[in-house]
């Protein structure tokens, strides 16, 4: 599991865990989504099929709604912000801009975890015995 959660975070190939899959670093807006078209370790292509990125949407907003919740949580328990009273305004200001400075991270994330869930750990050992 160690292993799967540090293969996410580096956004490395799925298959190999080696080969890098974006094409700039995430701070270079104007490339934030370029991906490889194929690991250069494993040859494993990153778009295996026409579309196959629609679902990365709502893994992106699991992750805005997860990153929210928590934030709300905290908000709540360190500083009594709730509905009771007019701190929630300042609570939901902070949130919308701490989602939008998240979201070219929660982008790439989104995009390297459904991708993963398409992999196991056997699929790369076999692939590497292949050789095909």
């Amino acid at each position: 599991m160690f292993k799967y959660i540090k293969n996410i975070l580096s956004q490395k190939c799925p298959r190999c865990y080696q080969g890098k899959m974006f094409t700039h670093k995430w701070y270079q807006l104007k490339y934030l989504g370029k991906m490889v078209q194929k690991c250069e370790v494993c040859g494993q292509r990153t778009e295996l099929e026409t579309g196959f990125y629609y679902g990365t949407g709502y893994v992106s907003y699991a992750l805005s709604v997860a990153v929210s919740v928590t934030t709300f949580v905290a908000s709540w328990v360190l500083f009594d912000v709730g509905f009771s009273n007019n701190n929630i305004y300042w609570w939901l200001g902070i949130n919308t801009v701490l989602l939008i400075l998240l979201q070219p991270v929660f982008m790439r994330l989104s995009r390297v975890l459904w991708l993963s869930w398409f992999f196991h750990e056997d699929d790369a050992m076999h692939h590497v015995n292949c050789k095909a």
